[in-house]
């Protein structure tokens, strides 16, 4: 079944429907909202949140519109407003500094064997880049799909991108000169 039939399915009544949904995004849905808030428990509370807020707002859903990407552009606004609100603490830059790197890693989004970024140099990035490098070197996205992702215009999305990839290259560029 599609999503759109699922989701059909789903405004009938039939609960099942949205299991499956859930089924299927959930480990997409961790690996996104990890990368965005960089901890691993408030990736959970968001992923919850946001398949809580999809399910809500499902009535609102457009059938012409991919579903995958209205439901990831619904976390990463979600998780986005989590970190606007972290920021107001003074404890925010602490607790990020001391974060253990080796809990936020993010699990490889399918069987296929990947090469995982050790998240130091994930840091650097801001959330909007972090979503976009994502996005694109994990699901394949393109800046278009990425900019739905976002809420932004594509050219925006490919600035996103094209910034997380420079700043990534740098670091691990320096890592290599630094040497052993």
């Amino acid at each position: 079944m599609t999503d759109n039939e699922l989701v059909r399915e789903c405004l009938g009544g039939k609960m099942e429907s949205y299991r499956e949904l859930m089924d299927r995004y959930r480990g997409h849905a961790m690996a996104v909202a990890v990368n965005i808030l960089a901890n691993r428990e408030d990736a959970e509370d968001a992923c919850q949140e946001a398949f809580l807020k999809a399910y809500r707002t499902l009535g609102g859903f457009d059938a012409n519109r991919s579903y995958k990407n209205w439901f990831y552009a619904l976390l990463s606004n979600h998780c986005l407003d989590l970190i606007r609100k972290r920021t107001r603490f003074k404890g925010f830059l602490r607790r990020f500094r001391y974060e253990d790197p080796e809990a936020v890693v993010a699990p490889p989004p399918s069987s296929a064997p990947s090469e995982e970024l050790d998240f130091r140099y994930l840091r650097p990035l801001t959330p909007k880049e972090r979503t976009a490098l994502f996005l694109w070197s994990q699901e394949g996205y393109s800046t278009a799909e990425i900019a739905s992702v976002l809420g932004c215009a594509p050219n925006t999305a490919g600035v996103h991108l094209y910034r997380a990839r420079v700043k990534l290259k740098t670091l691990l560029e320096e890592e290599k000169n630094a040497g052993p």
